[in-house]
């Protein structure tokens, strides 16, 4: 592993560190192929030159690039009271040798590029994580803190380097150990279903309007600034904000003022077509569809894209059928389909890679049951009781099954708690996992 500072600069409160490293991109052949990676080292100002330890981010996704905040917001400021944080991007995202429609051609057509994206899972992040650690610690455990995938990882973490780890938090990030892409989602259409209702009994009057607009869709579907196909399903997928603590009022705001008059009738207004957009586009994190799934995958079983065989045993969230009867029309969520890899600009060149990785039935194992029975390393979870993201039942199970893991059952937050909770989520974890100490 080579790490090179590029770069120490300031921000309010904080001096903030470049880091690039050279590692494998498949670390069973070490003399082979290398890829970048990229990591911001964050330290508190009045703490700079004074010998701490290490806090590895592990961000929410799969696809997303670690925050890039300012200064010391939510949980960084309670973490750079004892800790220097590295904020880690995972392979494939942020400044980590993006993987994205512009990138992948360098690999060839759509079955290498296929084969590539393999090697983007949880288990080879967690040894990037171990390959640069000794450079950065010294070879002292750190402790990781997981949110959302990024606990998915520490799950891998604690199943394949425990040594490598002094203390293991979860946010929002216990995954289910065994269950193949369909049962995630048997479980999830439910959850959905409830945040919907929960919605629509708040803003009572957003059932007509988002029937309206499905209408208007399933009629005369809009291509949006930057080509996106605005379609009555695509619309439904909105229901990804419910899962946010804001999101049910996000949700609201963008539905009240959809329409604009114009000669002829009405039509979308451009404002409501661009921030629908900005919430729908994947082209700053396509790897978040391309292997969504895929964080599922380890059983021989092909995820065979999951979500939409399921959603067909769940008939409410057919926009015609509902608009058809006197129903809502229901908002999906955390769900990846064939058609928005012909909807979104940013998706449409993988679509033929996406579905190779969809039919793959060769994915490695991500955990291990019995070593995360003999679990020694520390550890906390935050499982929000109304998570609509990752199902309360398979994260209380996964905690059961961790040995020491003590969790922490809230429905004070939704699945941002890390972020909205901030510094109280992250005292409440330090202090379960070091109580078990």
């Amino acid at each position: 592993m080579t790490d090179t500072r590029t770069a120490t600069y300031r921000q309010p409160g904080v001096v903030l560190t470049d880091h690039r490293f050279s590692v494998p991109l498949d670390h069973d052949e070490p003399d082979g192929e290398r890829i970048e990676l990229y990591g911001r080292e964050v330290v508190a100002a009045e703490r700079e030159g004074m010998p701490l330890p290490w806090l590895l981010y592990l961000q929410g996704g799969p696809g997303f690039g670690a925050h890039r905040l300012v200064g010391r917001p939510h949980w960084l400021g309670r973490a750079l009271t004892e800790f220097r944080v590295l904020l880690l991007d995972q392979r494939g995202t942020g400044a980590s040798t993006p993987a994205n429609r512009q990138t992948l051609p360098l690999r060839g057509g759509p079955e290498e590029q296929a084969d590539y994206l393999t090697h983007f899972r949880a288990d080879s992040i967690v040894r990037d994580c171990e390959a640069i650690r000794p450079g950065l610690t010294g070879g002292a455990p750190w402790t990781v803190l997981g949110q959302s995938f990024g606990g998915f990882c520490t799950t891998t973490y604690l199943s394949t380097a425990p040594e490598g780890v002094a203390t293991a938090l979860f946010t929002g990030g216990l995954p289910s150990l065994d269950a193949h892409a369909d049962d995630v989602y048997r479980a999830a259409y439910p959850r959905v279903t409830r945040k919907n209702e929960a919605h629509y009994a708040r803003y009572p009057q957003d059932v007509e309007r988002a029937r309206r607009i499905a209408a208007h869709l399933l009629e005369r579907p809009v291509e949006l600034p930057g080509g996106y196909l605005l379609t009555a399903e695509a619309f439904q997928s909105l229901g990804i904000l419910l899962g946010s603590g804001d999101g049910s009022h996000q949700l609201h705001f963008l539905l009240e003022d959809a329409f604009v008059r114009v000669p002829g009738g009405h039509a979308l207004s451009d404002a409501f077509q661009e921030q629908v957009r900005a919430h729908l586009s994947y082209a700053a994190n396509p790897l978040y569809a391309l292997l969504h799934e895929a964080i599922y995958a380890q059983d021989g079983r092909p995820t065979a894209w999951s979500a939409e065989r399921v959603r067909g045993e769940f008939p409410r969230f057919d926009a015609a059928r509902a608009l058809a009867g006197d129903e809502p029309v229901l908002f999906t969520g955390e769900t990846i389909h064939p058609w928005q890899f012909t909807a979104d600009p940013a998706l449409r060149p993988l679509r033929e890679t996406a579905g190779l990785l969809a039919a793959r039935i060769d994915w490695t194992p991500l955990y291990d049951p019995e070593r995360l029975a003999a679990n020694e390393v520390p550890a906390a979870a935050a499982v929000y009781h109304d998570d609509m993201y990752v199902d309360t039942a398979d994260s209380l199970r996964t905690a059961a099954a961790v040995r020491g893991l003590r969790p922490w059952v809230t429905n004070e937050f939704e699945h941002d708690g890390v972020r909205a909770g901030g510094p109280r989520v992250l005292d409440r974890l330090l202090a379960l996992a070091r109580d078990r100490a």
